[in-house]
């Protein structure tokens, strides 16, 4: 049995209960950061020295990075999914997908979630908010050009790409409040990617 440690409203939890649920994958999910607490304590750093989520166990492996667990599940459990070809040239462009998430997205996205989401009315700096949401909004105007004529990211298949990318687009047509520049492709994308059963189990839930 695979054990997940993390919260269910972490972004990056979430990317790898989906992967799980398009392998037809069991596993556990444990509990651990913000309220839950666990990331500090000797027990999880013994498991992953970040302190953070989420950790995958899977017998006596364990793995830490999120992107990293959804390469190894799709590797282990679905070589023949389609989720991660082994093409090296469809890999390398779904790969860059997974690193732009992390590296560009992620950071860019990050404040306006915080503001948005887990920051008091009265405490939001309004000004700081309208430049960060601009800035986040021009990069999902990027993938709204690269999904001109396409169906998911790369490949014309659902791939890893579009569960990482998915995660964050939840996040970010979740965001009360605000008005979002019109991306005609990336909703056509958005809403194939919300009749999919693992990410209404485990993605489009409420943002926390």
């Amino acid at each position: 049995m695979i054990t997940i440690w993390g919260r269910a409203n972490s972004v990056n939890v979430q990317k790898v209960l989906w992967c799980c649920d398009e392998l037809v994958l069991p596993f556990e999910r444990i509990d651990a950061g913000l309220q839950y607490g666990r990331l500090d304590e000797p027990a999880y750093l013994a498991m992953n020295p970040n302190g953070k989520v989420p950790t995958l166990v899977d017998g006596t492996f364990t793995l830490w990075e999120s992107n990293a667990i959804l390469r190894y599940l799709a590797m282990q459990y679905g070589p023949s999914s389609q989720l991660y070809p082994a093409d090296p040239k469809v890999r390398a462009l779904i790969e860059r997908w997974l690193d732009w998430s992390l590296g560009t997205l992620a950071p860019a996205e990050r404040p306006v979630f915080a503001t948005l989401v887990r920051t008091s009315v009265e405490q939001r700096d309004m000004t700081k908010l309208a430049a960060d949401f601009e800035a986040v909004g021009a990069l999902w105007k990027r993938v709204d050009r690269h999904l001109q004529g396409r169906f998911f990211l790369e490949n014309e298949r659902f791939s890893l790409a579009d569960i990482v990318i998915g995660a964050f687009a939840r996040r970010w047509f979740g965001l009360a409040g605000v008005e979002r520049p019109p991306l005609p492709n990336l909703e056509r994308w958005y809403q194939r990617l919300a009749h999919r059963e693992g990410f209404r189990k485990y993605v489009d839930v409420p943002l926390t």
